[in-house]
C-alpha cells in the first residue's frame, strides 16, 4: 500500500521524546519527523531505451532559464538556472572536455531573484555581480565582495534608479540584459518591452561599487526596433528575452530575441561595428537557415560549452503561444557550434525523470519480487494533450539496491488529466489495487483483475466515492481509526480535506463521508493528503502538500477526524509527496512530485535530537 507524505526536507529535524507510552499521546506534539537528505543520483534509474539519467531524482524543469557564466574564476564555465520564482539553481562546470555539470544547490545563496536574474560586472572589478527582479517589476543590484573562488553577493539597491533618481522598471515578464554592446566602456541595460521595442538606458559613469548603480536614460525606440507577431501582421509581441553575443565573429555583438509569440528565436544582426553598432530592423529565425522551432518564449545563452574556442549556445524554453505542454520536459537546449553550423545536441541538458508538470508518485510492489517500484503520473502528457498518464518505474535492483527502469505507460488508464494516483489492496485478496484522482471527474477505483506478479488494471466505472465540492481530487488511503481496513482522505482544489470511514470490511469497502472540512484545515489551494505513521505510534499521520509549497503535518490520534498540528514544513509546489522504505532499510523514505514534473528523493537520514 502506498503512504504518501512528504518533505522538502534537508535539514529538517527529527526525533521522538522519550516519554512512557501512557502518556505518548499528550506528548505527541512535542515530537518531529525524521531527519531527510536530499538525493539527485543514488541509484541508477534509465529511460525506456536503457540510458541512464544524469540526475534522475533532481526534479524536472517548465520554465527553466539559464545564464553561462564563470563565477568562480575557474575558466570555465557554470550553469545557472532560474526554474521559480526567487531561486537561483547552480550547476558547476565538471572538469573534462564533455560538456557536464555537477549540481550543486538549489537557492544559490539564498538570493531572491525575483522573475528574473542577470549576472554581469557591474563595477568593473574583474568579478560578476548581479542583477534582479524586486517586486514589482523593479530592479534590484547586489555587488559581489567576495574574492573570485568565493563570490558574495551584498544587496545595494532594492531599485536601480535614472540619473534623476527615479526608479527604473522593467516588466517582470521579460528578461532585459545588460552589456557594453558600443564599447565605450559603459554598461548598457537593454528592456524589451510588450510592444516588441527595446529601451536603452546606459551608465552615467563606471559603478564604484559604492551606493547603487545609475543608469541614465537614451530611448525608448532603441534603433528603431519593432518586432511583430507571426499572428496578424499588426500584433505586438509580449513576454520576451534578450540577448547580445557575437553570433559571426566579427568583432560586435548581435542581438538575439525570444518572445512569447515567436516559436524560435530571432536574429538581429549586427551590420555595424563595436564602437559604432547598428543592428538590422529584419529579425531572421535562428540559426539562420535551421532554425529551432518550440512552444515560444525562448531563453538563450551562449557560451563556450565544450571548450573548443567558439560559442554554444543553451536555450531555455518556458512556453509561449505555440502548446507549452508539448515542452513540458525537453526544454532544456544544447547546441553546439560547428563547421557545418549549428547542430542540436539536447533537448534535455540536465537530463532527469521528468514526465511534464505536476507529477504525482505512488510506490508499491506491483511485480510480487520483494522491492517497490514506484508510478508517477502527470497533468497532461506532452506528447499527447488529450489525456494525462501514469508511468511506471520498475525497480530492477533489489530491496536493497534499487535500480529502476522506465516501463512506459499504464495503458489501462487514460482519458482523464491531472492524475492523482494511490496503491493499496481494498479487496485483501493480495495484490494492489489503484485508486486515482483525477481533475473534475472524481476518484475512481481500478480493480487488479490480473495477479500480484502481473498487475492488470481495470477501472470501476462509477466513482470510488463523490466529491462534495471542487476538483483536482488527491487520495490517500490508510486505517485512521485501527478497525483493520482502510479509510480514506482526499483533498481537492479548495485546499480543504474530506475523510470517508470505511464501513465495509477489509474485503469488501464501503465508504461514507465523514466530513468534508475536516478540523476546517485549508492549505490555501490544491490539497495533496499523505498519510504514513512516521512517529511510531501506531497511527497513520497526515501531510497536507499545497500549492504553495507550504506543507502541514499532523499527528494521527487513532480517530477519523481528530488529529494534532505539528507545524509546516517546506516542499516545492504543488508538491505530492510518499513515503515509502525505498531502500530497505526499514525506515521510511520521502519521494515527492512537484510542479515541474520531476520526481525527488529525499533519504530518511534517521532520528536526531532537537
Amino acid at each position: 500500500m502506498q503512504a504518501a507524505a512528504g518533505a522538502r526536507a534537508a535539514g529538517i529535524a527529527a526525533v521522538l521524546v522519550a516519554c512512557a507510552s501512557a502518556c505518548a499521546l499528550a506528548q505527541s506534539q512535542t515530537q518531529s519527523l525524521p531527519a531527510f537528505e536530499r538525493r539527485i543520483d543514488p541509484f541508477e534509474v534509465t529511460d525506456s531505451r536503457g540510458v541512464g539519467y544524469r540526475f534522475p531524482l533532481f526534479g524536472g524543469f517548465n520554465v527553466p532559464r539559464p545564464q553561462l557564466v564563470d563565477l568562480d574564476g575557474d575558466a570555465d564555465l557554470d550553469l545557472f538556472v532560474q526554474e521559480a520564482a526567487g531561486e537561483l539553481i547552480l550547476f558547476e562546470r565538471a572538469p573534462g572536455p564533455e560538456p557536464r555539470f555537477e549540481w550543486r544547490t538549489d537557492r544559490y545563496e539564498g538570493l531572491d531573484v525575483g522573475e528574473w536574474y542577470r549576472f554581469a560586472d557591474l563595477d568593473d572589478d574583474g568579478d560578476l555581480d548581479l542583477l534582479g527582479e524586486a517586486k514589482y517589476s523593479m530592479i534590484r543590484a547586489w555587488e559581489n565582495r567576495g574574492p573570485h573562488a568565493d563570490p558574495r553577493f551584498v544587496s545595494v539597491a532594492d531599485t536601480i534608479r535614472d540619473e534623476k533618481g527615479g526608479a527604473i522598471f522593467s516588466d517582470r515578464q521579460n528578461i532585459p540584459n545588460v552589456v557594453d554592446f558600443d564599447c565605450d566602456g559603459l554598461l548598457d541595460l537593454m528592456l524589451g518591452r510588450l510592444d516588441g521595442s527595446v529601451t536603452r538606458y546606459e551608465a552615467t559613469a563606471p559603478w564604484s561599487g559604492e551606493g547603487a548603480p545609475s543608469f541614465a536614460f537614451v530611448t525608448d525606440n532603441f534603433q528603431g526596433i519593432s518586432i511583430v507577431a507571426q499572428i496578424t501582421p499588426s500584433s505586438r509581441h509580449g513576454a520576451n528575452t534578450l540577448v547580445f553575443a557575437d553570433l559571426d565573429g566579427d568583432g560586435d555583438k548581435d542581438l538575439i530575441w525570444g518572445d512569447w509569440f515567436e516559436p524560435g528565436l530571432l536574429l538581429l544582426e549586427n551590420n555595424g561595428t563595436c564602437d559604432d553598432p547598428s543592428f538590422s530592423n529584419t529579425p531572421v529565425p535562428w540559426p539562420v537557415g535551421n532554425p529551432i522551432s518550440t512552444s515560444g518564449y525562448n531563453a538563450p545563452t551562449f557560451g563556450d560549452v565544450d571548450g573548443d574556442g567558439d560559442l554554444d549556445a543553451i536555450v531555455g524554453i518556458l512556453g509561449g503561444a505555440y502548446n507549452p505542454i508539448t515542452t513540458a520536459a525537453d526544454n532544456l537546449y544544447l547546441l553546439e557550434q560547428t563547421g557545418d553550423g549549428w547542430s542540436l545536441v539536447t533537448r534535455r541538458l540536465i537530463d532527469q525523470v521528468d514526465v511534464g508538470a505536476e507529477s504525482v508518485p505512488a510506490v508499491g510492489d506491483l511485480d510480487a519480487d520483494g522491492d517497490l517500484d514506484v508510478l508517477l503520473a502527470n497533468k497532461i502528457d506532452p506528447a499527447n494533450n488529450r489525456t494525462a498518464l501514469i508511468y511506471r518505474l520498475e525497480n530492477v535492483g533489489t530491496a536493497e539496491r534499487p535500480a529502476f527502469r522506465e516501463e512506459g505507460a499504464l495503458a489501462e488508464v487514460s482519458g482523464d488529466f491531472h492524475y492523482a494516483p494511490t496503491l493499496a489492496d481494498l479487496d485483501a485478496d493480495g495484490d494492489l489495487d489503484l485508486v486515482v484522482g483525477t481533475w473534475n471527474e472524481g476518484l475512481f477505483l481500478y480493480r487488479n483483475e490480473g495477479s500480484a506478479q502481473s498487475p492488470r488494471f481495470a477501472r470501476v466505472e462509477e466513482p470510488l466515492v463523490d466529491l462534495t465540492r471542487g476538483s483536482h481530487a488527491s487520495p490517500a488511503l490508510g486505517d485512521l481509526d485501527g478497525d483493520g481496513d482502510l479509510d480514506l482522505v482526499a483533498g481537492e482544489s479548495s485546499g480543504e480535506l474530506n475523510v470517508w470511514r470505511n464501513d465495509g470490511t477489509a474485503t469488501a469497502p464501503s465508504f461514507s463521508l465523514v466530513t468534508d472540512t475536516l478540523m476546517a484545515i485549508d492549505v490555501g489551494r490544491r490539497s495533496a493528503p499523505a498519510l504514513a505513521d512516521l512517529n511510531g505510534d501506531g497511527h497513520p499521520d497526515l501531510v497536507v502538500g499545497s500549492e504553495s509549497g507550504e506543507t502541514r503535518v499532523l499527528w494521527g490520534t487513532g480517530a477519523l477526524d481528530r488529529f494534532e498540528d505539528a507545524g509546516t514544513i517546506a516542499l516545492p509546489g504543488i508538491a505530492a509527496p510518499a513515503f515509502a522504505d525505498i531502500d530497505g532499510d526499514g525506515d521510511l523514505d520521502l519521494l515527492t512530485g512537484e510542479i515541474a514534473g520531476g520526481l525527488r528523493l529525499y533519504e530518511n537520514a534517521g532520528n536526531s535530537s532537537p
